[in-house]
């Protein structure tokens, strides 16, 4: 009996203490590649055609404090894209381009000891341009909007993370890059 309490006791104390490992606080950085819909609508244009999909960088960095809670924050270039259009009869073209920056509340949900499943939820600032040749249709936006993600994690050892998403950046817009962003990525711990 007093062989099983030893154990018992020992077992319960490599376990509080790998936990306790897990918990603590630990800063990260990380750089991926964002893929987003440059699908555009000029008001008054017809025959549009954009380049649709294109890769992008991101950059990020975050703080969890514990293996649940964290903040993050992060910034998407989604590139330019070219876009060709026809108004009032006359036909144009351009680029249209956009970037955003967001800082995200960071809830993670481990699903065992490599994967992690995780959600986030901010704020973010986004700004789209269309600058055209024929320089009739040139605009640019800049929002403050609703950020939130989905997104699964694979540690491929205690530092190195390689990371999966599905990212919104506030609401459509008519022209410039979708708010639907999917993410493909790296990520170090310290």
């Amino acid at each position: 009996m007093k062989k099983l309490i030893v154990a018992l006791i020992a077992s319960a104390a490599a376990m509080s203490a790998a936990q306790a490992q897990q918990d603590t606080p630990r800063a990260y950085v990380g750089a991926g590649v964002n893929f987003a819909d440059h699908e555009s609508r000029a008001p008054g244009a017809t025959n549009v055609d954009a380049d649709g999909y294109k890769a992008g960088g991101k950059l990020f960095g975050g703080y969890e404090f514990n293996r649940t809670w964290g903040v993050e924050l992060g910034y998407n270039d989604f590139r330019g894209a070219d876009v060709n259009f026809t108004r009032n009869g006359v036909r144009g073209n351009g680029e249209a381009k956009g970037h955003a920056v967001y800082l995200a509340g960071k809830a993670s949900m481990p699903l065992n000891d490599q994967f992690v499943a995780y959600a986030k939820l901010g704020i973010t600032r986004t700004k789209n341009e269309l600058e055209t040749v024929n320089a009739f249709v040139n605009r640019s936006e800049s929002k403050t909007e609703g950020y939130g993600a989905l997104g699964l994690q694979y540690n491929i050892n205690q530092n190195v993370s390689v990371i999966a998403e599905y990212e919104r950046y506030g609401k459509s817009k008519d022209w410039g890059v979708k708010p639907d962003a999917f993410t493909i990525g790296a990520k170090y711990s310290f």
